[in-house]
């Protein structure tokens, strides 16, 4: 197989958000043979076992296909309260679903995230790469991409503008390929296909 499929998603959906402009700052620095895809996460409901039990909601069935078909995950966070919004847990948490047989288990997934402050988004990172070790996601492994003080490396167009950051988010997307690719070598196994239970 050549070429790299990646879901993209950010746990927030404002305007003006920075996590949603380090996605569009990583589309445009992927490798070439990188293409991203976008998601969006504000049209997901809240996680309820009992709609789960009459089937997934449309759109929660087309998020967990569009993470089963790709070759990784790449996920912008803020920080909320010293870890992850709500809108980005109720995406883990129907992603994780069923257990054993989630479109995360054995994903690869990279974890980055823009804040206005000092210590970009460490607190949330950490939070999240707990959930996903939990669901057994393929978590990239540290140094992570911290864009602290977010405000003073994107410009008023949110294009991020920070040189070094830019730098810094290129070699994060070839070794987030790197990963896959290894990943790709221990993949004969295979994982079950996905359980599919959306509503008529």
């Amino acid at each position: 197989m050549t070429g790299y499929q990646i879901a993209a998603f950010a746990g927030s959906s404002r305007a003006g958000s920075y996590n949603q402009a380090l996605l569009r700052a990583a589309r445009s620095l992927a490798p070439r043979d990188v293409e991203l895809h976008t998601l969006t996460l504000d049209r997901l409901p809240f996680y309820n076992a009992d709609v789960e039990a009459a089937g997934d909601p449309p759109v929660v069935a087309e998020f967990k296909a569009a993470i089963w078909k790709v070759d990784g995950v790449l996920i912008a966070t803020p920080e909320y309260n010293n870890g992850i919004p709500g809108m980005l847990t109720t995406a883990i948490d129907w992603a994780s679903r069923f257990p054993g047989r989630s479109p995360l288990l054995g994903k690869p997934v990279a974890i980055m995230g823009a804040s206005p402050s000092q210590v970009g988004t460490a607190r949330a990172q950490t939070h999240l790469r707990q959930l996903l070790s939990h669901v057994q996601a393929l978590t990239l492994p540290p140094p992570e991409v911290l864009v602290a003080q977010a405000h003073q490396k994107f410009d008023a167009d949110l294009e991020l503008t920070d040189e070094p950051t830019r730098t810094l988010l290129q070699g994060f997307l070839e070794r987030f390929v790197r990963w896959i690719d290894r990943e790709r070598r221990d993949d004969g196994a295979g994982i079950p296909p996905p359980l599919t239970s959306a509503r008529p």
